[in-house]
């Protein structure tokens, strides 16, 4: 699975992302609209990690996908 594939088709894997992060609100995911960087700038948020571990978290999830 690649980013490209997730932004086009959002809606349906904004399920899949809330499962991978619970803690992300629809509000979140409605402002993710599909951006990468967004969704690494909410998990931060959310969890209190660094950029580095969102990020780390978002490809082992893709990759996983």
């Amino acid at each position: 699975m690649n980013w490209n594939q997730i932004e086009g088709n959002w809606e349906q894997f904004k399920g899949k992302v809330q499962q991978q992060w619970g803690k992300l609100t629809d509000d979140d995911l409605d402002v993710i609209k599909g951006k990468r960087q967004e969704l690494a700038g909410r998990i931060q948020e959310r969890y209190g990690k660094a950029q580095e571990e969102s990020d780390r978290e978002i490809d082992d999830w893709l990759r996983r996908g």
